[in-house]
């Protein structure tokens, strides 16, 4: 059929081909586009059962709008021939992934747990549409180039309620996946995905199929009455509790087995964060990993106990140096600041944190005089690598945090490049006075209240005045004044214009500051809603910056807003890599997942993210979030009344409670919150898209317009998650789309 014409598709090449298809590389001629067309096989067009299982392939999966389901364009008939349309992807299947470790698979353990929640997205999806797919194998999985998973071949779909075809034989399925229940001929539901999907990762775990067999009738005895080799026997360094989800998956009652593609995704995604926070042991890497380091806070030994902001900044400034190196792996402030002023061992810190070493110290202040110590430890046997202590004058202080700097990269037997090393040892002040005030400045920052910002910026302004050349300064300004338009109270009309200013000032003076091009992408983003110019920024800032949490996760926004969803959850993933136990950073993941529609893993991540910080409210907005788009009203209410509670009235969760309630039917309790917050509003700011949204929730759009207007005008923050939102939580507000489409943005 190459070269061939059908419809209006042009035939390029053949794909593959299984027992129920032929596929087909096409080009849309009237889209322009490339697709893939299958055709029911010549052989089998006089087989009405045949015909119909492929009519129901089209129907079930068309029916199906997820990330990780093949889309279906169109299902014809051409010359006698049925075929279907649909979406071609770049790739290759699982099974092809699997095979090129031979006997073994050359899988990791973490790119499993990545794949398999993938796989259960998408199979959530069926589930809750009522369609079981029934031959879940990997030769039905597609992986594309930028690890996205897709679910293929709905051939055998059953959809309740539809009565099975009756030539249809009960063991369609590729032998080795199906089901005890599909051997038996019995009915079969969602569960028998989960089975499915058990003998699939313990293929992708072991590169062998759990149940054997020479020929189909061994197979099938084999899947009823024989238990597969344990996963230990097989590969070394399975997570235990990754061998009881599999074990699980697997047990021959439908009842022992997971009950639904959620519960199997809580507890992967479980494992994928201990995992990746260091509170299980992979134990699984074939390659030797990078070193890591967490520099703990600094402990103040001065007489007066007054030197906190100095102790936090002094090992800030060595966290930042190091970030420069892209062969270490550093821990951020806020994950190794968890423990400041706590007697952990080193072993336990370095087990949460995921680190082989760890950077402690001390500083006793007198005066201009100046001791600080610092040891490197061993974290696996709590031995000193390497330790020093510093007699000096303050003036020495810069070349104190060099020498630690450097002292870390010869001791952990780090190659440095010539322009890293440049970069650890480019100090941004010789000032005293002005550091002094710069290390307070980010101390206040991280308060995160209005109080703390205002003094932070006369700390910062103050820095300036004794040094004008002071490049970080003029970037801790800057992002003080952004985080203001979230956490404060002042309009970002006021505050974002500056953002420009400040980081082409840092930039004339050093050009190869990551911070300062971090700080333009913001602009570009948060002020100009130019995603475009804010990526070409914010790769700057990671070629420069590339162990900054804080430019990850702005990267992971910018791919969001560009719907490119899968890499923006795995660069949230990146900064939790390099910030592991931050409530913000685990916010961050979780709301990367929710804007990818991924509702049920993100559910599943928040909820381990919450244990470890309970009272970080922004994880119970998100998880809120998360139960409104899946109608789970009296869940979602719980979790925003949480959130409203632990940030004493937040405007943008005060809104979302509000609605809450609304939707709950405490009408007059919503009320009195709106009424609250429009009073508030008469003197101190407050985003104007949470007026337009409560308000537009209610019904009362008279109301909620000139909210929405001036929103626009004051550059509110909050219209760039509008944008983002799932389509399930979206406006369908034809006002709201115009003013989009006349500022240039788009869903």
């Amino acid at each position: 059929m190459i070269g061939q014409t059908v419809s209006h598709y042009k035939i390029l090449e053949k794909l593959g081909e299984g027992g129920m298809g032929v596929v087909y590389k096409a080009e849309d001629t009237k889209l322009k586009r490339d697709v893939s067309l299958k055709f029911l096989p010549k052989e089998l067009t006089r087989d009405q059962g045949a015909k119909e299982r492929f009519q129901r392939e089209a129907q079930a999966a068309a029916a199906l709008n997820h990330p990780n389901i093949i889309t279906i364009y169109e299902i014809d008939e051409f010359e006698g021939q049925i075929y279907i349309s649909m979406e071609y992807v770049k790739g290759r299947t699982l099974k092809e992934k699997i095979c090129e470790g031979g006997v073994t698979s050359s899988l990791e353990i973490i790119e499993i747990l990545d794949i398999a929640a993938q796989l259960l997205e998408g199979l959530a999806n069926a589930h809750q549409a009522g369609i079981v797919h029934r031959d879940i194998k990997p030769q039905n999985i597609l992986i594309d180039n930028e690890a996205r998973v897709k679910i293929l071949d709905f051939g055998l779909a059953k959809l309740k309620g539809v009565s099975q075809l009756t030539k249809e034989s009960s063991t369609l399925g590729t032998a080795h996946y199906i089901s005890p229940e599909q051997a038996l001929a019995k009915d079969v539901d969602h569960r028998t995905d989960i089975w499915s999907l058990g003998v699939v990762l313990y293929e992708m775990i072991t590169g062998q199929l759990p149940f054997k067999g020479e020929y189909e009738q061994s197979v099938l005895y084999s899947i009823m009455n024989e238990e597969p080799e344990p996963l230990p026997a097989l590969r070394t360094g399975v997570p235990m509790e990754l061998e009881r989800i599999v074990n699980k998956s697997l047990a021959k009652e439908t009842g022992n087995r997971y009950q639904n593609a959620g519960d199997i995704l809580a507890d992967l995604m479980s494992l994928e964060k201990k995992i990746e926070s260091g509170t299980e042991a992979e134990h699984a890497s074939k390659t030797k990993p990078i070193p890591s380091i967490a520099v703990m806070a600094f402990a103040d030994m001065s007489p007066g106990k007054d030197q906190e902001y100095f102790c936090d900044g002094m090992a800030e400034e060595i966290i930042n140096s190091l970030t420069h190196i892209k062969n270490l792996r550093v821990i951020a402030r806020t994950s190794a600041f968890q423990f400041k002023g706590k007697n952990v061992d080193a072993r336990e810190i370095g087990k949460k944190l995921d680190v082989e070493t760890l950077l402690e110290g001390s500083v006793r202040k007198a005066g201009n005089r100046l001791r600080i110590t610092a040891q490197l430890i061993k974290v696996d046997d709590g031995s000193h690598i390497w330790s020093e202590r510093y007699d000096r004058e303050m003036e020495d202080v810069f070349d104190i945090q060099d020498e630690i700097s450097l002292a870390i990269v010869e001791e952990l037997k780090i190659t440095l490049l010539g322009h890293e090393k440049a970069r650890i040892l480019k100090s941004s002040t010789k000032n005293i006075e002005a550091y002094n005030l710069y290390l307070k400045g980010r101390f206040y920052a991280e308060m995160l209240t209005p109080e703390g910002f205002k003094r932070a910026i006369e700390c910062f302004e103050k820095a300036l005045e004794k040094d004008r050349n002071y490049a970080q300064a003029y970037v801790g300004l800057g992002l003080t004044l952004r985080a203001i338009t979230f956490f404060g109270n002042i309009s970002p009309r006021e505050c974002l214009p500056k953002l420009r200013k400040y980081a082409e000032k840092a930039l004339e003076i050093n050009k190869n500051s990551g911070e300062a091009y971090h700080l333009l992408a913001l602009y570009h983003m948060n002020y100009q809603w130019n995603c475009i110019d804010a990526e070409e920024k914010i790769k700057k800032a990671l070629k420069l910056s590339p162990n900054s949490y804080g430019v990850h996760l702005t990267h992971s926004f910018i791919l969001t807003q560009t719907g490119r969803h899968d890499e923006a959850v795995a660069a949230a993933k990146r900064a939790r890599e390099l910030d592991p136990i931050s409530g913000y950073v685990n916010y961050y993941v979780g709301q990367a997942l929710f804007f990818a529609s991924r509702f049920d893993e993100s559910i599943a991540d928040l909820k381990v993210s919450i244990e470890m910080n309970p009272n970080y409210w922004p994880l119970h907005y998100v998880l809120g979030c998360n139960y409104w788009v899946k109608s789970m009203v009296e869940d979602a209410f719980l979790e925003y009344e949480k959130a409203y509670t632990i940030s004493s009235g937040v405007p943008w969760i005060t809104v979302f409670f509000a609605a809450a309630l609304y939707r709950t039917g405490e009408k007059d309790r919503a009320m009195g919150l709106i009424e609250t917050l429009v009073e508030r509003s008469e003197h101190e700011y407050i985003p104007p898209m949470c007026f337009y949204g409560i308000y537009r929730e209610i019904g009362e759009l008279d109301k909620a317009y000139p909210w929405l207007e001036k929103a626009f005008e004051e550059h509110d923050n909050f219209i760039r998650y509008f944008i983002v939102l799932p389509v399930e939580m979206l406006p369908q507000d034809p006002r709201l789309i115009k003013m989009f489409k006349e500022k240039g943005l788009k869903k």
